[in-house]
């Protein structure tokens, strides 16, 4: 039995690594912003592989059928090897709402034209999605002092400790690692979440603090791309808002 699974497992990884190999798309960013004031936005497909045709739309997390204002052109289109291809994103005018920041997904489907040398060789269509902010023209405030004016605060609710954050803002606030307590002892809550406009939301943490103002430290994404660390303290009795403290790389 074990002499006939080695070469089924053997195959697997095979067929993993031929698969992976025709991943070869690549995007110029890792999110689109999209400025109301003007009627299109852009992204690059970049092709460091063969020959592919690269399928291109744009969806929301709510229900399939929900319609955007939103066209991508081209939907399909050749890329050749090394070469690249510009994506015009285009907004109809009108839609969306005016009064806060929006996102919506843009899906990249890389599909590999047909192997002629091996018919056994298995092919993917390989998606790459990333988030399109739309923000409407004239909308108050900066998207990059969005994380420093989110307002914090633990609450306690039936003996369990909950972390609570409100976003007041126009912007959404995209986190990654926010942590509770000393740096050496420090609780992750979440690895990466994205807070709306307006939103309310509660986390739970595993345990009461040791401190009745535990440190809170966590990163926010701009819109380049890169992290930038926040820190503050929270406690039970008022809301807190974090302070910037550095750049790191691009994520």
């Amino acid at each position: 039995m074990m002499r006939r699974s080695i070469p089924v497992f053997l195959s697997a990884i095979s067929l993993f690594v031929t698969t992976e190999a025709f991943a070869s798309i690549s995007l110029s960013a890792t999110r689109v912003i999209f400025d109301g004031s003007r009627k299109e936005a852009n992204i690059t497909v970049r092709n460091g592989g063969q020959n592919v045709l690269v399928q291109s739309w744009i969806d929301s997390d709510l229900a399939e059928n929900t319609s955007l204002p939103f066209a991508i052109t081209p939907p399909l289109a050749r890329v050749a090897a090394n070469q690249q291809q510009l994506l015009r994103i285009l907004y109809e005018g009108g839609g969306m709402p005016i009064d806060k920041e929006s996102v919506v997904w843009l899906n990249v489907q890389e599909i590999p034209q047909a192997s002629a040398s091996d018919a056994n060789i298995l092919q993917l269509a390989v998606r790459q999605r990333v988030k399109i902010f739309f923000r409407p023209a004239d909308l108050p405030g900066e998207a990059a002092k969005a994380p420093a004016q989110l307002k914090w605060k633990l609450q306690n609710e039936g003996g369990q400790t909950l972390l609570k954050v409100n976003n007041p803002g126009h912007y959404h606030v995209s986190l990654a690692d926010l942590e509770v307590g000393k740096s050496d002892k420090a609780e992750l809550i979440i690895g990466a979440t994205m807070i709306a406009p307006g939103e309310d939301r509660t986390f739970k943490l595993k345990a009461a603090p040791l401190s009745l103002s535990p440190s809170l430290r966590f990163a926010s994404i701009n819109d380049y791309g890169a992290l930038q660390k926040f820190e503050t303290t929270v406690n039970f009795q008022s809301m807190s808002s974090a302070t910037p403290a550095e750049v790191q790389d691009q994520q």
